[in-house]
C-alpha cells in the first residue's frame, strides 16, 4: 500500500467530521459510524460491512495495514499521533478508527422467523445499551427496536460495549411508541415488560413463543407510552430490589434462549 504523508492538522475536513460524529454520538453526514479500536475494525470487516475509510496514527500504521491488507474499496489515511489523540473518543486510544456503513435493516428483519425482539425504551446509558445488543446477539434475538430517548447505537461507548454485535443484529433506531405498539399487535407477539417487582416471575413466563421484551430506562423504568403494552415480568432477586438494566436484559434473554433450546 502506497505510503502518503500523514495529516498533521485536526482541522482537516474529514477529521473535523469524524470529531463531530464522535462528540454527538451520531453517524457522519455520509451515514457512516465511527468505530474506534482494533477490535471494532476487525468486527466490521468480519461482518462484511462496507468500510470505505480507515484512519490510523502513524505509530500503528504498519499494524493497521496488516489488518486490512489490500481490501478493495478501503482507503487508509495516516495521521500524526498528536492529531489522532485530538480526534479520539477514548482515553487509551489504540490509534485506529474505521468509518463503517451500517446495514440497512427493516421491520421484516427485526421480526423475522420465530421472533425474539428487544425493545429499548429510553435506555440512556450507552454502556447498558451496547451490552444489551451484545446479549441480544449472544442469545439469539432476531432484532432490536431503539425507541426515541434511547442512547444512540452509534455513540462510541455504545459501539464499544456491543463488541461488534451492532454490526450484525438487526436494529431500527428512534422508533415512535405508536409505531412499535402497532408492529407488536400486527405480528401478534407475546409482549413482556420488565419491572423491578410484580407481574409474572421470570421462571414462570413462557418465552419460547414469539415474543418481545421491553426494557425501560435506568431511572424511570418503562415509559407511560409503553405501559400496558404487555405483561409485567420481574426477575426474582435476593437482597437487592432491582438490577442494572443491562444485567436484567441479559438474564431475561438467556432465559428465553434456554426455553427455546428445550423446545
Amino acid at each position: 500500500m502506497k505510503r502518503g504523508t500523514p495529516i498533521t492538522s485536526a482541522r482537516n475536513p474529514l477529521l473535523k467530521e469524524i470529531r463531530r460524529a464522535l462528540s454527538k454520538g451520531t453517524l457522519t453526514e455520509d451515514g457512516l459510524c465511527v468505530a474506534e479500536t482494533f477490535h471494532l475494525l476487525e468486527e466490521a470487516l468480519r461482518s462484511g460491512l462496507e468500510t470505505p475509510t480507515v484512519v490510523a496514527a502513524e505509530s500503528v500504521r504498519d499494524v493497521v495495514e496488516r489488518h486490512i491488507g489490500n481490501l478493495r474499496g478501503t482507503r487508509l489515511i495516516s495521521v500524526t499521533d498528536a492529531v489522532y489523540r485530538e480526534i479520539s473518543a477514548t482515553e487509551a486510544a489504540q490509534g485506529v478508527l474505521a468509518l463503517v456503513r451500517p446495514a440497512a435493516w427493516t421491520m421484516e428483519h427485526v421480526f423475522r422467523g420465530h421472533s425474539l425482539v428487544v425493545i429499548l425504551d429510553g435506555v440512556q446509558d450507552p454502556g447498558n445499551a451496547g451490552a444489551m445488543a451484545r446479549a441480544a446477539e449472544a442469545f439469539g434475538a432476531t432484532g432490536m427496536l431503539w425507541m426515541k430517548g434511547t442512547a444512540s447505537p452509534w455513540n462510541a461507548k455504545t459501539l464499544r460495549a456491543s463488541a461488534g454485535s451492532l454490526f450484525r443484529v438487526p436494529i431500527l433506531e428512534a422508533q415512535d411508541p405508536g409505531v412499535v405498539r402497532a408492529a407488536l399487535l400486527q405480528r401478534r407477539l407475546a409482549v413482556f415488560t420488565t419491572v423491578p417487582r410484580g407481574g409474572v416471575a421470570l421462571q414462570s413466563a413462557d418465552l419460547s413463543r414469539k415474543c418481545a421484551l421491553i426494557i425501560g430506562s435506568e431511572g424511570r423504568g418503562v415509559s407511560e407510552a409503553m405501559r400496558g403494552a404487555g405483561e409485567d415480568l420481574h426477575i426474582p432477586t435476593t437482597g437487592v430490589e432491582s438490577l442494572n438494566a443491562g444485567v436484567a436484559a441479559g438474564i431475561v434473554l438467556y432465559e428465553a434462549w434456554r426455553q427455546r433450546a428445550l423446545r
